[in-house]
């Protein structure tokens, strides 16, 4: 044991975010055994291309959850990879449109047969006695009802 795992609930956002990173660097190892030249980082916008493939950059950040400066900066890095290209919207040219481009489409081609393993080892690694994943859907209800700031401001003693 190391003094964060000892820590408790109080090392929550450490231990995933050392969760994250370890699963972002073992995946980034996946991709490159499968011969993908590809970042992990990079998975929530192209998966999300995928689907819906023409969106605005804040619908793109809304989707995604992350912040529009955090977005931009995804967005210029698979822009300089040439895996998705922006347009002005013709009604709006405030707005600007990302959709995939030939080697991004080519690219989630060839990661589709390796998510589907990327899924079963995850399924394995996380069948445990608490779903994981239903717990991080649980508390990201309970932080959009009411934030992690707000809940300490009720508490005696602090802000």
């Amino acid at each position: 044991m190391n003094v964060i795992n000892e820590s408790g609930i109080l090392a929550i956002a450490t231990r995933l975010q050392r969760l994250s990173e370890q699963l972002r660097k073992d995946g980034f190892q996946i991709y490159k055994a499968n011969h993908i030249d590809f970042e992990p980082k990079w998975f929530p916008v192209i998966y999300t291309l995928h689907f819906r493939p023409l969106l605005s950059v804040v619908e793109l950040a809304a989707e995604i959850g992350y912040t529009h400066p955090s977005t931009i900066s995804l967005l210029k890095e698979l822009e300089k990879e040439k895996i998705i290209r922006s347009k002005k919207d013709k009604q709006d040219e405030r707005k600007r449109l990302i959709q995939l481009t030939e080697k991004g489409k080519n690219l989630l081609e060839q990661m589709q047969p390796v998510w589907k393993n990327m899924i079963s080892a995850l399924e394995e690694l996380t069948n445990t006695s608490n779903n994981i994943m239903k717990a991080i859907t649980e508390v990201e209800e309970n932080l959009h009802e009411l934030s992690f700031f707000e809940r300490t401001k009720r508490q005696k003693n602090t802000v």
